[in-house]
């Protein structure tokens, strides 16, 4: 397998709740853009987790691979920082769009950072 079919493999087997949406390709790649009223989308969900283990792994915005760590050594558990990190990109993502400017990394680290710190 390629790296990033490894690192999705292994956020896909953090989240046996997808298994099905992931089993059938042809009904996955149907499924893929459907939003069902209140579930989580499974490949916006993997793409998230998929997003910020890159971002670490070159610090890109810089900074955020600290973020994660602290917050991953608060929470003991990177699964958990990640989904809270996910919070803080969509956020950045969604103020972005709203306003027409360009994704703000300083803000979004700085959230993560935020989640870190607090109980």
């Amino acid at each position: 397998m390629e790296a990033i079919e490894t690192i999705a493999a292994q956020w896909m087997d953090e989240h046996p709740e997808y298994a099905a949406d992931f089993a059938d390709e042809e009904a996955a790649l149907r499924a893929m853009g459907e939003v069902k009223e209140g579930q989580t989308n499974p490949f916006l969900h993997l793409s998230m987790h998929l997003s910020i283990s890159e971002q670490c792994s070159i610090d890109q915005p810089r900074g955020i691979r600290q973020a994660v760590e602290l917050l991953t050594r608060k929470r003991d558990s990177l699964h958990q920082a990640h989904h809270e990190a996910m919070e803080c990109l969509g956020t950045m993502l969604w103020e972005s769009q709203q306003s027409g400017r360009p994704p703000d990394g300083n803000v979004y680290v700085a959230c993560v950072q935020r989640h870190a710190t607090k109980d």
